[in-house]
């Protein structure tokens, strides 16, 4: 037998470049933002980005989503640099994305994608691969013309998991059969999930809801004392987890949920129904912000939306804004450009300001350096005790 060659196993780090599409009217501030999340995305998915391009038009060319000035620029760097892919910070429709492919002659990978990729490598339980599966074959399904020979020249990475190693000869038929049995499937999933949550329906219901990468799991792990899994990436969290927890000797299940992100693919929320029956069936959402982020208040926006999609948005909420510790480091910064000196913000000067006024009370914390998590757990415990001996009025605590 000759000498076996090493190339598929020894991968190098795919590289990219990213491709932004904005209204004339839109800031460069936030166009510059915007290609920041794609990298991050880009970053978590486990690709190297190596240039980012933006355009400005009324709408995106229905050929080619950019212009052909920009496209020819995108090629030309795309040879020069032998970069893997080309990633929008859009959907592309079947035929973009063809034209796309034939034009630069390099993967193709759109938002709903890079995004769908990042599920696929971070989901641990097989309600959640299931879930993904079936948000990849209908993403894949009226893309089948093109991207089928586009793929029989990959050999895995970013938009490969899944489905996309499927062979070759799968037919738009075969995909619909595919996707019939995971409904199938994901419904026996849910009975089973229902049956679950019926069994523990009088304990009251806790669940952390906020934007990607906002600190859920942290906090999660905090009042839990468990150990779920958390890093600064996005999606770190796909599963649903849910943990007992008591405060004050009064129990609660305490869910850590899936984080929300701007232009969430509409297929992914469906697929994702199950796992967000924690959000619409609790009894309270503590909405989790990162009050470290520039776009903070939009990310509020964000998640406030895709509430009301999932049918959740008129539950009570605690608005908690995490990583103060950073947000002070940032208006320090701010500060120090400008040749100001001033002093960090306290709490309490924080609490006067209008973000505290947006919800009454709205907590500041830092999670990861265990600031005022004290007052979070009574203010947790002050809501949690209301439903609780509600439900349970033989089992009011004795009066002092």
């Amino acid at each position: 037998m000759g000498k076996q060659k090493s190339y598929e196993t020894a991968k190098e780090q795919e590289t990219a470049v990213l491709v932004a599409v904005t209204r004339k009217t839109q800031p460069e501030e936030k166009t510059r933002e915007y290609l920041d999340e794609l990298a991050f995305l880009t970053e978590t998915a486990g690709a190297k980005t190596l240039k980012r391009f933006s355009q400005k038009l009324e709408k995106p060319d229905t050929k080619t989503f950019v212009g052909s000035g920009k496209l020819a620029e995108i090629k030309a760097y795309v040879k020069e640099h032998d970069v893997n892919m080309v990633i929008f910070d859009d959907d592309l429709s079947p035929s973009q994305l063809r034209n796309l492919e034939t034009e630069l002659e390099v993967k193709i990978v759109d938002r709903s994608l890079l995004i769908l990729d990042i599920f696929a490598l971070r989901a641990q339980t097989a309600q959640a691969r299931t879930q993904i599966e079936m948000a990849q074959y209908q993403y894949l399904l009226p893309r089948l013309t093109g991207l089928w020979t586009h793929l029989s020249k990959q050999k895995g990475g970013i938009g490969m998991k899944g489905p996309g190693e499927t062979e070759i000869e799968t037919d738009r038929r075969i995909v619909r059969e595919r996707i019939s049995l995971l409904k199938e499937k994901l419904k026996e999933i849910d009975k089973q999930n229902f049956q679950q949550r019926k069994a523990r329906t009088n304990l009251v219901r806790v669940a952390l809801v906020g934007y990607t990468n906002v600190g859920k799991s942290t906090i999660m792990n905090l009042l839990s004392k468990s150990d779920v899994f958390a890093e600064n990436k996005l999606f770190a969290t796909v599963d649903a987890t849910v943990r007992k927890v008591v405060l004050n000797n009064v129990p609660f299940l305490l869910s850590d949920t899936v984080g929300f992100i701007r232009k969430l693919p509409t297929k992914l929320i469906e697929s994702f129904k199950s796992t967000l029956d924690e959000v619409r069936e609790a009894d309270l959402l503590v909405h989790v912000v990162d009050i470290s982020h520039p776009s903070f208040e939009e990310h509020i926006e964000v998640v406030n939306r895709t509430l009301e999609e999932i049918n959740a948005g008129d539950k009570p909420i605690l608005l908690v804004f995490n990583k103060i510790d950073q947000y002070r480091e940032q208006e320090m910064e701010e500060l120090n450009d400008m040749g100001e000196g001033a002093e960090k913000p306290t709490l309490q000067e924080m609490r006067a300001t209008y973000m505290a006024k947006m919800h009454n009370p709205a907590i500041f914390i830092s999670a990861s350096k265990r600031i005022n998590i004290e007052e979070l757990r009574e203010e947790l415990f002050k809501r949690v005790s209301e439903v609780h001996y509600q439900r349970f009025p033989n089992n009011l605590p004795p009066e002092e």
